[in-house]
């Protein structure tokens, strides 16, 4: 959604292929709705961009993994790192408040890319039917803080990854 950095797409498609071992593949830029934006919050809904991104599945898609670089609210919370459809098709992570430069600290590209990984693989699991996780080196850990992501591991823990292989292996039968 909008603008994202080539290079940004390109580690992630190899990097979740290799531990999902399912094709990744990039899609073109869509544009994010207007709609969406919550002029006194100055965050954009996120609900309302996930269903944007419904639309545009491509025939033959398993599931849709949007991204985008702006900071991310649903109306109860404050903010969200993303948004997915339980057992659905579609998911939605923000780059912003993975950034280090969001919270007024230097870059830093490969801390970014480790938070980026493990929320794409957070909401993807949600996807594909998995709920939040009590163990919390669990990607599938709930995260409401960017401490909680950092302490994560890259990986599902046993239970979710048996889960979720046998979701992906279903999903190929």
């Amino acid at each position: 959604m909008g603008a994202i950095d080539d290079d940004i797409l390109q580690w992630l498609r190899s990097d979740l292929h290799a531990y999902l071992d399912l094709p990744v593949k990039a899609m073109d830029s869509l544009a994010i709705p207007e709609a969406s934006f919550l002029k006194g919050r100055n965050q954009y809904h996120s609900t309302a961009i996930l269903k944007e991104i419904l639309a545009e599945v491509p025939p033959g898609a398993v599931k849709i993994l949007g991204l985008i670089d702006r900071d991310l609210c649903i109306p109860i919370l404050t903010f969200v790192f993303g948004e997915a459809q339980l057992g659905g098709t579609a998911s939605l992570v923000s780059l912003a408040r993975l950034r280090q430069e969001f919270y007024g600290l230097p870059p830093d590209p490969s801390l970014f890319r480790e938070r980026l990984y493990k929320e794409c693989l957070h909401e993807l699991g949600h996807n594909f039917g998995l709920i939040h996780c009590r163990t919390r080196e669990c990607v599938m850990y709930l995260s409401n803080t960017v401490t909680d992501v950092d302490r994560k591991e890259r990986t599902y823990c046993r239970d979710c990854d048996v889960t979720m292989l046998s979701k992906i292996e279903t999903g190929r039968s």
